[in-house]
C-alpha cells in the first residue's frame, strides 16, 4: 500500500495517462500537486450538512464533498486534540509518536514528520492557527500559531521569530486572512506548497463572531434520542464528567454572566470577555443581556433547565460554525481565482468528532461513534467524485500527502495512502477493521482509559487502568450504543472473534498494551 505511483522527478511529477479514473492528462510533465489541509477542532459529522441535514447547513464544506469525495467511515485513533494532530503529521499511533494525551505530553519535534519529508522534497510548508502541542513547530518554512487553545477574540499569535503578537479581530477570520496572504504574497510561486490551516473553531466555549450572534435564536432543536441516557450496563459512561446537564458551565459555556452569580469557570470567562474592545463588548452585551435577564428570572429547574442548556449549546455551536463555513468558502474562492484549484488537493477534516447532546454529553474522548467518527472530505483534481466507504483513519493523511508529492513513504509510518481510493480504486486488501486507544485519565472530563476494535457491524471496547470493563455493541441493531452486549451468551462467539481481531491489531501496530491483553486472554 505504500508503493509510490506518483514519482517526483526533476522537480515535477509525471502522472501516467492510464492512472485509474483520473482525467486524461497530457504526456507532458505537470507541476507537483499543492496541498491545502483545513482542520477544525471538535467539528462533528452530524453538524455538517453533507453528512446530516438535521441541524447544520454548511454549503462551503459541502462544496468540497460535491466536487470531490466524502469519506463515510473516517475515524481517529485517539479522540483528543493534541494526540490527533500528532497522529496526523507522523502517520503513527500515539504510542509510537509519544504524544498520548494533552496533560502530560510535549511533542518531540525532532522526530520524523510528514511536513519535514515534504520540505526535503522541495515543498514549501506552512501552518497557521492552532498547533496545541506544547512545543514550537518543526518542519515548517512559515508559521503563525496561537498559544494553547487560542482566543476567539483579539487572539495572540506566536510567529516564526518566536515573537508573540496580538491581532485585532475574530480568530476564524484572522486565520483565513493570514492563510490567504501567505498563498498570495509570501510563498515562492515556483515551488509546490503544503499549507495547514488549523482553526480553533469549533472548540469550547463556542463564541460567535458579533455579526452572527442573533442567528438561530428562533430555532428549536430536537433532543437526541439518548439525551436522558441512564448508562445502564456501562460503568465508564457513568463515571464521566461531560454532561450537559451536570457539567456544562452556565457562565463559561453558556455565557449567563452576572457579577452576583458564581460558577467554576467564571474567572476564565471574565478573562476571555476582557480581551474584547469596547465595540465588541457592546455588541456582545446587547445580545446576551436580555437572555441573561430572562434566564435568571425564570429560575429553571430539572428537565426544563436541562433542555434549555441543550438549546443554547446548539445555537452557540452553530453560530461559530457559520463563521467557519464562510471562511472555508473564502479559501476555495481564492484557489479558484488564483488558478490553483486544478493543481491543489483540498482536504477538510476535524481533529475528532464531538457530542451534540448524544448520551447527554458535550466533548469527545470515548470510542463511541460521535467522537470516534470524524468528518473528512477531499477534492483531488481529476480524482473520484462521490462517497468512499472504506475504513480510513487520521494516520492515513501523512502517507497520502507523501505519495501525492512523490515522496517515498517510510516503512515505519503506520497509516495507508488514500490515493488509490481517491482515484476510484477498490483495493482488495484494504483494512476491514480499525483500532483505537485513549489514554488521558485521570484528567478533565474523567473518561476512563480504553482501547478497542470496530468492524463494519460490531465494536468491542475495553476500559482499563482503575477499571476492568468490556463493552460490545451491534452497530446495526443499536446505532446509539445504548445496550452493552458483552457477556451475553448469544454473543459469545462474536466477542471471541472481536477479541482475536483486537489482539491482531495491537500486534500489528506494536501497542505495548497487547502484552496485557494476551495475559488476560
Amino acid at each position: 500500500m505504500k508503493n509510490n505511483e506518483l514519482v517526483l522527478f526533476a522537480g515535477v511529477v509525471t502522472i501516467s495517462v492510464t492512472s485509474c479514473n483520473l482525467k486524461e492528462k497530457s504526456k507532458e510533465q505537470i507541476k507537483p500537486m499543492n496541498i491545502v489541509y483545513i482542520m477544525t477542532d471538535d467539528h462533528t459529522a452530524q453538524m455538517m450538512s453533507c453528512y446530516d441535514k438535521r441541524y447544520a447547513y454548511t454549503p462551503n464544506l459541502d462544496r468540497i464533498a460535491r466536487d470531490g469525495v466524502k469519506f463515510t467511515n473516517s475515524f481517529v485513533t485517539n479522540s483528543l486534540s493534541g494526540p490527533s494532530r500528532v497522529c496526523m503529521i507522523t502517520g503513527k499511533f500515539s504510542h509510537k509518536n509519544g504524544f498520548t494525551d494533552n496533560t502530560n505530553c510535549v511533542f518531540d519535534g525532532s522526530q520524523q514528520t510528514m511536513p519535514k519529508l515534504l520540505q526535503k522534497a522541495g515543498y514549501q510548508t506552512a501552518i497557521i492557527g492552532k498547533w496545541h502541542l506544547e512545543s514550537l513547530p518543526t518542519g515548517f518554512d512559515y508559521w503563525k500559531i496561537v498559544p494553547g487553545q487560542g482566543n476567539y477574540y483579539n487572539p495572540d499569535f506566536i510567529t516564526l521569530n518566536n515573537d508573540t503578537i496580538r491581532k485585532h479581530g475574530y480568530l476564524t477570520n484572522l486565520i483565513t486572512d493570514m492563510s490567504l496572504d501567505w498563498m498570495e504574497n509570501k510563498r515562492d510561486s515556483s515551488k509546490p506548497f503544503c499549507l495547514f490551516i488549523h482553526h480553533k473553531a469549533q472548540h469550547r466555549n463556542w463564541m460567535a463572531d458579533t455579526c452572527n450572534l442573533a442567528l438561530y435564536e428562533d430555532k428549536e432543536f430536537p433532543l437526541p434520542v439518548s439525551y436522558y441516557d441512564d448508562y445502564e450496563g456501562r460503568l465508564a459512561a457513568v463515571a464521566q464528567e461531560m454532561s450537559i446537564i451536570k457539567d456544562m458551565d452556565l457562565i463559561y459555556d453558556l455565557k449567563m454572566y452576572r457579577k452576583d452569580k458564581n460558577s467554576r469557570l467564571k474567572s476564565t470567562y471574565e478573562g476571555i470577555y476582557g480581551r474584547m474592545d469596547s465595540a465588541q463588548k457592546a455588541a456582545w452585551d446587547a445580545f446576551y443581556d436580555p437572555i441573561i435577564e430572562d434566564f435568571y428570572k425564570k429560575n429553571l429547574q430539572g428537565k426544563k433547565l436541562a433542555e434549555w442548556k441543550f438549546q443554547r449549546y446548539m445555537r452557540d455551536y452553530l453560530k461559530t460554525l457559520k463563521s467557519l463555513d464562510d471562511n472555508v468558502g473564502r479559501v476555495l474562492d481564492y484557489l479558484d481565482a488564483a488558478g490553483l484549484s486544478e493543481n491543489t488537493l483540498v482536504v477538510y477534516t476535524s481533529d475528532q468528532g464531538f457530542y451534540m447532546g448524544e448520551h447527554g454529553w458535550f466533548d469527545k474522548r470515548f470510542m463511541y461513534e460521535e467522537s470516534f467518527h470524524t468528518p473528512l472530505v477531499m477534492r483531488l483534481p481529476g480524482g473520484k467524485k462521490g462517497e468512499i466507504v472504506q475504513f480510513v483513519q487520521n494516520i492515513d493523511y501523512a502517507p497520502t500527502f507523501l505519495e501525492l508529492a512523490g515522496v517515498p513513504v517510510p516503512e515505519d509510518i503506520q497509516g495507508e495512502s488514500l490515493l488509490p481510493l481517491l482515484r476510484g480504486e477498490t483495493p482488495a486488501d484494504w483494512r476491514k477493521s480499525i483500532y483505537y486507544h485513549y489514554y488521558e485519565y485521570p484528567a478533565e472530563h474523567m473518561v476512563k482509559r480504553h482501547y478497542g476494535v470496530r468492524t463494519d457491524r460490531y465494536k468491542l471496547i475495553h476500559f482499563y487502568n482503575d477499571i476492568d470493563e468490556w463493552e460490545l455493541y451491534d452497530l446495526q441493531e443499536d446505532p446509539q450504543e445504548m445496550h452493552n452486549l458483552y457477556g451475553k451468551p448469544e454473543y459469545k462467539e462474536v466477542a471471541r472473534e472481536l477479541l482475536e481481531e483486537l489482539q491482531r491489531l495491537q500486534k500489528q501496530y506494536d501497542d505495548p498494551i497487547e502484552a496485557e491483553l494476551v495475559e488476560k486472554k
